[in-house]
């Protein structure tokens, strides 16, 4: 078997990488394998890297903006991978999702007015809705038969008797890992639409799915869904460019367009950052083919992590992703509580997991699992795990 790129290490200590060289400033011992924040332990694709290596050799870091080639870029690549056609005029620049949805709250609502969520869910998400002032509603996402589905009754009602104002989707779903279907986003689009609910849709994750499945833009339809979405998306999870700061906002309907650009521009923010603009038209213009062998690696570690707990820790159980290189792994069986879960995977295990309590209640007893590393890091990681299990007699 020809050795993947994604095989080679990558020393991330000393680069003051969030993930490996802040352990003691968020209360944790060194030495833990970290599996949690969703940033990939893999470098970007060389043609990101040379044109880095070009700006920084021109030396000059003033202000900057995108050209037509970059919008064309952007529109090119969701059209091949999404069939999704799109025009320039959409596209409102942000430094980032999370940044954008929370403009998008301000924008749309007012303070004590009511914003819903599906949980368990990327936790930013409650978080830019409390810290402005509004109030957090949740349709909780029921799992069946190992399989997270929308609960449409129970979202139809509380947006009724909530008074919801804004919807925000995640899709693919963070940290379930569901890529949603044509016909769950057109029953949840059109109660939206009846009840004049907008929908944000944070799509960062939309690269990454597996066989079977295929992810479809909010936005993409119909016009009717179109004319009430804010569709959110970036380079930084597909091409490994968080720090770069570059995410593209879509809004079809040219009212709502204004409306989110006035919002912004409260904020005092103007221009992308110089380098994340040159990483972002790099990625999306030769980056197809480096993610396409990536997706492949990353399959390979689900199958990995899949058989490993099958043949080793069958109490364990993974959630099956459909999409996102982030892991939903059921511990409930191993009958600890959350504290002592996450005493027993630090102390015992020695890994830094995301503690599922923190995507909402329906997230206790679950572990987020980043898998976007060497799968040797990940073998090291599970065998660490099931050692401490036999060892601390918690096996059944």
């Amino acid at each position: 078997m020809i050795k993947s790129q994604f095989d080679k290490p990558v020393d991330r200590k000393g680069t003051n990488c969030l993930k490996y060289d802040f352990a003691a400033e968020f209360g944790r011992p060194e030495g833990l394998i970290p599996l949690w924040v969703a940033d990939m332990d893999f470098c970007a694709p060389d043609q990101v890297k040379e044109t880095l290596r070009r700006c920084a050799e021109h030396g000059i870091f003033g202000y900057t903006d995108a050209k037509p080639e970059y919008y064309q870029v952007l529109g090119k690549w969701f059209l091949d991978h999404f069939g999704w056609e799109t025009d320039p005029s959409w596209v409102v620049k942000s430094p980032g999702v999370v940044f954008a949805l929370a403009a998008a709250i301000r924008a749309f609502s007012k303070e004590g007015e009511s914003i819903m969520i599906q949980q368990p869910v990327y936790h930013p998400f409650a978080n830019v809705i409390k810290t402005n002032d509004r109030r957090l509603v949740v349709n909780q996402l029921v799992c069946v038969d190992g399989v997270y589905r929308m609960d449409y009754d129970d979202f139809e009602k509380k947006i009724v008797e909530e008074d919801v104002k804004v919807f925000l989707l995640c899709s693919p779903h963070n940290p379930v890992g569901r890529v949603w279907t044509r016909e769950e986003l057109q029953r949840v689009g059109d109660i939206c639409l009846k009840h004049k609910v907008l929908v944000v849709s944070d799509e960062i994750h939309c690269d990454f799915t597996y066989p079977g499945h295929k992810h479809l833009v909010y936005a993409s339809l119909g016009q009717a869904y179109a004319d009430n979405a804010i569709v959110c998306t970036a380079p930084s999870k597909t091409f490994n460019l968080a720090g770069l700061q570059a995410s593209n906002i879509w809004i079809p309907n040219p009212d709502i367009r204004e409306q989110l650009k006035n919002e912004i521009a409260k904020t005092g923010y103007s221009d992308l950052n110089t380098c994340g603009l040159a990483a972002c038209q790099a990625a999306y213009t030769y980056g197809g083919e480096w993610l396409a062998e990536l997706k492949e690696y990353l399959k390979g570690n689900v199958d990995f992590v899949r058989s490993f707990l099958q043949e080793n820790l069958p109490q364990i159980h993974l959630i099956e992703p459909q999409g996102t290189y982030l892991l939903w792994v059921d511990f409930r069986e191993l009958g600890l509580s959350v504290e002592e879960l996450n005493e027993f995977l630090v102390e015992k295990a020695r890994l830094w997991l995301n503690d599922g309590s923190m995507f909402g209640e329906g997230g206790i007893g679950f572990q987020r699992i980043n898998i976007a590393c060497q799968r040797e890091t990940l073998k090291k990681a599970f065998e660490q795990l099931a050692k401490a299990i036999a060892s601390t007699a918690l096996h059944k």
